[in-house]
């Protein structure tokens, strides 16, 4: 899996923090890391991509600090291998769920399954993938509890993130796409036509936890920051949710 880094120039004396979290985050955090900066702070090194991709790289040995991850499942995993630091796991945020569509697209807007399903037509929705990406899984329960997905499954463009799947909606690759509405917020080239009902999926959270391998002085630091007041302003403002 590729990760997209996301980082300024330092040295080996000043790097900070090796934060892997999930793509979701990429504005939000790189806000985040440059207020940390502005405060003398070594800037954290930022990797992004998929939950499940980052949780499979902790367990299997990837050096790091700071673990996001867009849902608990994974998180659960890394620290079932006793990987986090006791004490250090946490909330930091929650999201929404939206459905997308291109900004030419003129659909009206989207509110039952059944309205997704003939919306999408004979197109193909983008997902994360379904099996693994938390985004993705979310979906798939989202549009099961809406009776669409059994309809919809056979032309899902599955993304290895969420947002590989925005892209292929922002491209015009797929007319409709299911990712979060911090992702679609980002993105000036799709709307929002839908936004799914938080009964219809569990609660969309974000764990964050320092790992238990990390010696950087500045990772606890980075990890009480996120979680501050100011920390929680910078996600507010990029659309992310309290806990």
């Amino acid at each position: 899996m590729a990760l997209i880094l996301v980082s300024a120039p330092a040295s080996a004396q000043t790097r900070g923090p090796l934060v892997l979290a999930a793509a979701s985050l990429q504005e939000a955090l790189s806000a985040a890391a440059d207020r940390f900066a502005a405060q003398g702070q070594p800037r954290p090194v930022l990797s992004f991509a998929a939950s499940s991709a980052l949780a499979r790289q902790i367990t299997a040995g990837a050096p790091a600090d700071l673990f996001v991850s867009a849902d608990e499942g994974w998180m659960d995993l890394v620290e079932e291998a006793g990987l986090l630091a006791p004490g250090t796991r946490a909330t930091l945020a929650g999201n929404r769920l939206a459905l997308i569509a291109p900004t030419a697209s003129r659909l009206p807007p989207v509110r039952t399954g059944a309205q997704i399903v003939a919306a999408l037509g004979n197109g193909r929705i983008a997902i994360a993938d379904p099996q693994a990406v938390p985004a993705g899984r979310y979906a798939r329960v989202a549009l099961s509890r809406m009776g669409a997905w059994r309809a919809i499954a056979p032309r899902v463009a599955a993304a290895e993130n969420v947002r590989a799947a925005l892209a292929l909606v922002e491209r015009g690759a797929a007319p409709l796409g299911v990712v979060y509405a911090t992702d679609a917020r980002a993105s000036r080239a799709v709307r929002v036509v839908g936004v799914f009902p938080a009964a219809s999926h569990p609660p969309i959270r974000y764990p964050i936890a320092r790992l238990a391998r990390s010696r950087e002085p500045s990772a606890e630091a980075f990890r009480r920051f996120l979680l501050s007041p100011a920390g929680r302003a910078i996600l507010r403002a990029h659309g992310f949710s309290a806990p």
